[in-house]
């Protein structure tokens, strides 16, 4: 839409990111509330997700993503450089696509996830400021030597690896980037909002301030979705057990099967299953009456009313789980999701439960001892309103208009502040 004449075109802000949902859901409330102060936003994302983008306020830039396959587990291989390096070719064939979506269009920001190369490249081609927003932990002070170090260095020395990082080189030098550290580059930002709770980052003391700042849960439940409601069959008294692992690590059907004989008809309890989209649920058998199983399930909506959570410990889940005060169990599949079990165990309202344990005796074990102690409840209760204090999405917008030009820096719609330099 063109403005009126003589009014100011509105602050364009581009955000850059890939089909996971792990990686958007969490961006998803600081695009509404970026859209709720008056800003225009695009948001370059792979068609399977325009819709969920869109539903912001945000205005999806599609592209064509090759990623293919990167919800299955396993489905790139088991060595380092089988994840880190289609993100490369994805960078290489996706910019193109950008600048040609975004030529005459070009943002007064760009906001990025970790994931996203290009939006190096394009930041530094507008000659404006970039921001980070992180879905999970960020880097600490030592981070390199004590975790970056030790777990590339077989990469680093390795024929594979030698050729990834000539190649990744030699894109950001045919870019304008010459001479720029590929590791510096996506490892290191000059600003960074995560989008998680401070209590979830590992050693959050040793974390820079004027780099990196927190903003708590990020909770993004889709306005277009049903909510979740306790069904007729679950009587009024039942507590309701929600278990997940999220949308990626989900081809588990002995978990799942030993869930269904920790809980199934046990008394008091009723459970949401949710088994993704690689499990047939005729591989579960028979279901129990107390339990509903889906593909798919409004996570947030089931978190609201439940009494106890089954997780992987993603950072999502964690977070949500966290910010509905809900008492959990993290099985615990891949990458940061064993720092995150870890993490909860150590707060009091979690039990890390590794994989290999997760029998139906241990989990239901595990679930009733943390549903029946008072502290665990307490300390969830505390966290809930410790995260709440962090912003969320109103401080995360704060923090991003913070790093607009000075000309296009916005009131708050809420009239809390003014950031502009004329006010």
């Amino acid at each position: 839409m063109t403005p009126p004449t003589g009014a100011k075109p509105p602050t364009h802000i581009a955000m850059f990111g890939i089909a996971a949902h792990g990686h958007v859901n969490p961006s998803l409330e600081v695009m509404r509330e970026l859209v709720a102060r008056g800003h225009r936003v695009t948001y370059a994302i792979p068609e399977s997700f325009a819709e969920k983008v869109a539903e912001t306020g945000a205005e999806p830039k599609t592209y064509t993503s090759i990623l293919h396959g990167e919800n299955v587990p396993g489905a790139r291989g088991s060595d380092l450089i089988d994840y880190i390096e289609p993100f490369l070719t994805e960078a290489e064939q996706a910019l193109p696509q950008h600048l040609a979506a975004y030529e005459g269009d070009e943002p007064d920001l760009v906001m990025y996830d970790v994931t996203a190369y290009p939006a190096h490249v394009l930041a530094h081609r507008w000659g404006v400021s970039a921001v980070e927003l992180a879905p999970s932990f960020v880097p600490w002070d030592g981070y390199r030597e004590e975790v970056f170090e030790p777990m590339y260095a077989h990469m680093r020395r390795s024929e594979r690896g030698r050729a990834y990082y000539a190649r990744y080189r030699a894109w950001l030098e045919g870019n304008g980037l010459a001479g720029t550290d590929p590791d510096r580059l996506i490892g290191r930002p000059s600003r960074c909002v995560a989008l998680i709770p401070e209590l979830l980052q590992p050693n959050a003391d040793r974390v820079d301030a004027s780099v990196y700042s927190f903003v708590g849960g990020c909770q993004s439940a889709r306005r277009d979705v049903a909510e979740w409601r306790r069904p007729e069959r679950a009587a009024g008294t039942d507590r309701i057990l929600l278990i997940s692992l999220g949308s990626t690590w989900t081809r588990e059907p002995g978990f799942y099967r030993e869930c269904l004989a920790a809980f199934g008809d046990l008394p008091g309890w009723y459970v949401v299953l949710q088994i993704g989209e690689f499990v047939d649920p005729d591989e579960l058998g028979e279901i129990p009456r107390n339990v509903e199983v889906h593909t798919w399930i409004p996570q947030l909506s089931v978190l609201r009313q439940a009494d106890a959570f089954v997780t992987h410990a993603g950072a999502g889940g964690a977070q949500e789980g966290l910010a509905c005060g809900v008492p959990m169990v993290a099985v615990p599949q891949a990458v940061d999701q064993f720092r995150n079990a870890d993490t909860l165990e150590g707060l009091g309202v979690g039990r890390h439960l590794p994989k290999e344990e997760a029998t139906a005796p241990a989990l239901r074990k595990a679930v009733l001892d943390l549903v029946d102690d008072p502290e665990v409840a307490a300390r969830c209760a505390a966290l809930k309103a410790r995260m709440a204090a962090e912003g969320g999405p109103d401080r995360a917008a704060d923090l991003i208009e913070a790093e607009l030009p000075v000309r296009h820096r916005a009131r708050n719609r809420r009239g809390s502040r003014c950031v502009e330099a004329a006010c």
